[in-house]
């Protein structure tokens, strides 16, 4: 026969009061002495907290999602990584999802998981579109962005300076004397894309340049896109002498299309990881403290849930803070020799 809270309550000699708060994640409200003769006499018994009870009487299943655009990008990993850390500090588990890139398989995932019971959501979302995350937060249940921003929607987000970060990284460019740089990829319905590709402008504009329309190659966020970008390019008549990429993804798009082709290449682009030493034509990476992102996401929807939990969160309402963390540029090891042109 399984053993009780009761039963570690006697063997602990204390009340099943303070088992309950032993045992309850996060919970921080008994002495250290008693913690741990509890925590032992539970061990010794192989009691087990019965979770669907304790989330039916509590109405909380100390569970939050995580909704990405795709699970094969490191980046958002990592940011899985931090915020899982972070979360797992307070007791709570993460519960992590995709949506393909596709607003409406995000909608439909936002959907199932409140109705799951999640005490909050983290989502970085697959397009500018937040009428649909506007919903989730209507229905009482605390939700935050990280990475992008969505429109039409108040919501607390943690982001990158994505626009300086692209600054810096073309200014960069710049000063090796580079000066017909193109911008690689991305969807302007992805904030993170708007936002890098107007610190392009930027930088370009500080030096005096106007950017030809045939040197901003938009057009996606994933490996595919960078590959055709690159093809392109590779095609054009007029190259350019460096370029932008817009991400991690695409720019190792790009790097692929360039296997077996005997062009000079220079390439800037987003996201450090442990592919960068072996990307050829990269001369300057803005790395992300994606980890950083995560742990920072993690507080903040643990502070949504808090409020919630203390009656001072209100339905349809969830901040409109947004938190931009600091990009670093950082010089590829290995510099290549004669690449100022294709």
């Amino acid at each position: 026969m399984g053993k009780t809270i009761r039963d570690v309550a006697a063997l602990a000699g204390v009340s099943t009061a303070t088992v309950s708060r032993v045992l309850a994640p996060g919970t921080r409200r008994v002495t250290e002495g008693t913690r741990i003769r509890v925590l032992k006499a539970a061990e010794s018994l192989g009691y087990r907290t019965n979770f669907i009870a304790r989330s039916l009487k509590t109405r909380s299943t100390m569970t939050v999602a995580f909704i990405v655009p795709e699970l094969a990008n490191n980046f958002f990993m990592d940011v899985a990584e931090g915020m899982g850390e972070k979360l797992m500090s307070y007791g709570y588990t993460m519960l992590l999802a995709s949506s393909g890139n596709s607003t409406e398989v995000e909608k439909s995932q936002l959907t199932m998981l409140a109705d799951r019971g999640v005490d909050g959501m983290v989502v970085i979302p697959a397009s500018s579109r937040g009428d649909h995350l506007q919903a989730i937060v209507d229905r009482g249940i605390p939700v935050i962005l990280v990475d992008r921003i969505a429109e039409g929607v108040n919501l607390n987000a943690i982001t990158s300076d994505n626009e300086k970060g692209a600054f810096e990284l073309t200014k960069a460019l710049l000063n090796d004397g580079y000066r017909r740089i193109a911008f690689v990829g991305g969807d302007i319905t992805v904030s993170t894309a708007r936002e890098r590709l107007s610190g392009f402008a930027r930088a370009l504009a500080e030096a005096g340049i106007v950017p030809e329309p045939e040197l901003i190659c938009l057009g996606g966020m994933e490996v595919q896109d960078g590959y055709e970008r690159m093809k392109a390019i590779l095609e054009s008549p007029n190259p350019p002498e460096a370029m932008v990429a817009v991400n991690l993804m695409v720019h190792l798009g790009m790097e692929r299309c360039l296997l077996g082709v005997r062009a000079q290449v220079v390439i800037a682009g987003f996201d450090a990881s442990e592919y960068t030493p072996f990307l050829p034509a990269c001369r300057y990476i803005a790395a992300q403290n994606a980890v950083e992102m995560g742990r920072s996401a993690g507080t903040t929807i643990i502070e949504g849930i808090n409020e919630k939990k203390a009656g001072c969160f209100q339905k349809g309402k969830s901040g409109g803070r947004v938190t931009r963390l600091p990009i670093t540029i950082i010089r590829h090891e290995e510099e290549k020799n004669g690449t100022k042109s294709l």
